[in-house]
């Protein structure tokens, strides 16, 4: 997980104008709460902006806004990812939800659903119980639809083969089959 260097400070002493700042000091988790892009009380959501470029694993437990170039791994099991309209990811992608504005190579998996919107482009293979694909879009690769964790339908499971004839060419009856067996 990406975590900025406490150590390299803004040349800006502060993103709050003087007038406003606080008059009690601020946490360290509250001030880069703010840095993050988190707002109120409300689910968390954070933007990385279009000239923003990272590559290798990136991975949270907040939803996530991609403007930028991502190249790796990005897993977000339990929240939503959007990619931006200028988002350009080359990345295995887990998340809840997965909703494309931009452009992602690479595989999709999500828990929930896949929305690919129009303008909005996947090259790779998609792995959600529900998918949407606007008029519009772009996508090349297959998809997975199973439900996941549930059992196949009974309907699904594959049924024993019946016996094949033995050598002397008499068929046998099957069970719950009517018919009578001739000769000794």
């Amino acid at each position: 997980m990406w975590k900025r260097d406490e150590s390299v400070k803004p040349a800006t002493p502060s993103v709050v104008p003087p007038a406003a700042a606080p008059a009690a000091p601020v946490s360290a988790a509250a001030a880069s709460s703010e840095s993050r892009g988190q707002v109120g009380i409300g689910r968390d959501n954070v933007n990385i902006g279009k000239s923003v470029v990272i590559k290798g694993e990136l991975s949270g437990s907040e939803d996530l806004t991609i403007e930028g170039h991502v190249e790796g791994r990005i897993d977000l099991k339990d929240n939503v990812l959007t990619i931006g309209a200028n988002g350009k990811i080359k990345a295995e992608v887990f998340a809840k939800a997965v909703v494309v504005l931009g452009e992602v190579s690479g595989n999709v998996t999500a828990s929930e659903k896949v929305d690919i919107r129009d303008n909005g482009s996947v090259d790779g293979d998609i792995a959600s119980p529900r998918v949407a694909i606007a008029e519009g879009a772009h996508f090349r690769g297959s998809v997975d639809m199973q439900r996941s964790g549930a059992a196949k339908p009974a309907a699904q499971v594959s049924a024993p083969k019946p016996a094949s004839p033995p050598q002397g060419g008499q068929p046998q009856p099957q069970p719950g089959q009517q018919g009578q067996r001739v000769g000794a």
